[in-house]
């Protein structure tokens, strides 16, 4: 018999009893399914057998790590399905690319047509799998094993994977006959995957999947046309380059040639923003270039590096941030916790802004604010500023997209951008980095090197930043006339050596202890990477230092 201490009762357990069982008995205490536990810390699937004492929890679908699991569990069983449909050989090619809203893109180009009545046929057994509750089985394999059986069903991708990990043995999940590696946990079986919905879209399918916060709501397919085509130029890069996924760049690493490839990526990326710069130049009545973008996009960065490009055409640029337009503290607005919500638009004196913009823009000469984030008061320090022909303003904040930003200026005279690290590369077919994973260890690292911040403090106010990002930065991305993807192929086994002994850092006591293990788990697949060969003017460089631009 086993010990527990659930929600600090007591209970008696025997070694035959599983997690899922014990989650039943409590099921009634929470408004959505328990999809797996947590026992000392350590994260266990549902169908996993008690095996010793200790404090258990339960993750729902309104959880991070529920809801994680449930999203790859639903991965598994679309590709289950599409396995039962059109066979191995197909189920081989399809590729789970990125996130766009709800939707996780499934790219089935040169495998399965990306038409209705097929979208309809995978939904369809992919609810015959549900109906029958076929189990997800886990079996450990020793490593050449692993690579063996998948070495003889065509799925290089995770040999070339599995070749890097320093772990001596591989977990496999199974679905009738399917068999496939995921990076995470599972649900027991497949009747827990009640709400999905598939939908075909240009080279694939979006497979979509509740929010956090509606988790037993399928929300409908918004079409974000601006960020798919830039989602996908970034994958046809990563094609062209031989990166497509961490074996293809551990191996890449391992052969010495990244000096080359970071040089190459560098100079795509300027030549991304020279193209930008031309395109600005073009508009001969902008003067406000807008930037937004969400947090640790390299926003910083790409302005600077715009600004010299904009120079070549023969202009004046000079940056302005919103940030200098806070209202003084006493007039931010608060959040339902009452705390001050700084991300929100009413914390920026649109008005002002946009005053002294038009003034600007009709030749006037204006005194500009810088804000005392120490007081939290807007001060005037005697910068004037008075726009000649070539001048131009290079304005960023999170609110540069909003219409409400800049409500009075002329639509002619501004031009927006987009800027946001979307991941391009995965962990293999079937595994995806999420794009917000890539931003948050920017984020780790840059924040404990400039501003002291440790690993707990940003992890922490992650969830708080991303519902800002949600609320005021991404439902404008679309308005946008360029979105830059500023994410560098090999910048995850670069912040590795940075952000690793951060994540150690955080104890087993610690609420954010979950995200800081799945980190450490994920950059476990990364070979590392010196910085060395980084210039000094990437965008990594904003983050790891050694800018040029001081940031």
């Amino acid at each position: 018999m086993y010990t527990l201490i659930i929600e600090g009762e007591k209970r008696e357990f025997s070694s035959e009893v599983t997690y899922e069982d014990i989650a039943r008995d409590y099921q009634h205490k929470y408004s959505s399914p328990i999809v797996a536990v947590s026992l000392d810390g350590k994260i266990r699937e549902l169908f996993k057998k008690v095996s010793r004492n200790g404090e258990l929890k339960f993750f729902t679908l309104s959880d991070t790590v529920g809801h994680q699991t449930y999203i790859r569990s639903a991965v598994m069983l679309f590709m289950k399905a599409v396995y039962d449909l059109y066979g191995e050989e197909i189920t081989n090619k399809v590729r789970a690319d990125f996130t766009i809203g709800r939707g996780l893109f499934i790219n089935t180009k040169d495998a399965i047509d990306a038409t209705p009545e097929n979208a309809e046929k995978i939904k369809k057994r992919m609810h015959e799998v549900v109906e029958a509750g076929i189990p997800f089985m886990k079996r450990q394999y020793p490593l050449d094993d692993a690579m063996d059986i998948f070495s003889k069903r065509g799925m290089e991708d995770k040999v070339k994977l599995f070749k890097y990990r320093r772990t001596s043995s591989v977990n496999i999940y199974e679905m009738e006959g399917y068999r496939d590696y995921y990076y995470g946990y599972m649900v027991p079986n497949a009747s827990y995957i009640k709400y999905f919905d598939v939908v075909a879209y240009d080279i694939g399918f979006m497979l979509m999947t509740p929010a956090k916060n509606t988790p037993t709501e399928v929300p409908a397919l918004e079409e974000s046309r601006l960020l798919y085509d830039t989602f996908q130029k970034s994958h046809d890069w990563c094609v062209h380059v031989g990166i497509e996924n961490v074996g293809d760049l551990n191996e890449r690493i391992c052969n010495g040639h990244m000096e080359d490839l970071i040089l190459v990526q560098e100079a795509e990326q300027e030549r991304r923003i020279a193209e930008i710069a031309s395109e600005i130049a073009s508009r001969k009545d902008v003067k406000f270039v807008m930037i937004a973008g969400p947090s640790s996009s390299g926003k910083t960065s790409f302005s600077h590096r715009l600004s010299v490009q904009l120079r070549t055409f023969g202009l004046k640029p000079h940056a302005i941030g919103l940030d200098d337009y806070f209202v003084n503290r006493e007039d931010t607005p608060r959040d339902e916790n009452g705390d001050y919500n700084f991300e929100c638009i009413e914390a920026i004196d649109t008005k002002g802004f946009n005053d002294d913009m038009l003034k600007l823009l009709d030749g006037e000469r204006v005194e500009l604010p810088t804000f005392n984030f120490k007081i939290g008061k807007r001060e005037y320090h005697g910068n004037y500023m008075q726009l000649e022909k070539d001048d131009i303003l290079v304005i960023e904040g999170i609110h540069g997209l909003n219409p409400k930003m800049s409500y009075a200026l002329p639509d002619e005279s501004k031009f927006k951008i987009y800027i946001s690290a979307l991941t391009s590369i995965n962990i293999d077919q079937h595994n995806r980095i999420p794009t917000t994973d890539a931003r948050l260890l920017r984020r780790l690292v840059r924040d404990a090197r400039t501003r002291g911040s440790d690993a707990h403090r940003t992890l922490s106010m992650w969830a708080s930043v991303r519902r800002g990002e949600e609320e005021n930065i991404f439902p404008f991305q679309e308005e946008a006339d360029i979105m830059f993807n500023s994410a560098q192929i090999y910048e995850l086994a670069l912040l590795k050596q940075f952000a690793e002994p951060l994540l150690f850092s955080i104890k087993k006591d610690d609420p954010t202890y979950y995200e800081a293990k799945r980190l450490l788990k994920f950059l476990d697949y990364f070979l590392s990477l010196p910085s060395e060969f980084l210039p000094n003017n990437s965008i990594c460089r904003e983050f790891v230092g050694g800018s040029c631009f001081n940031v």
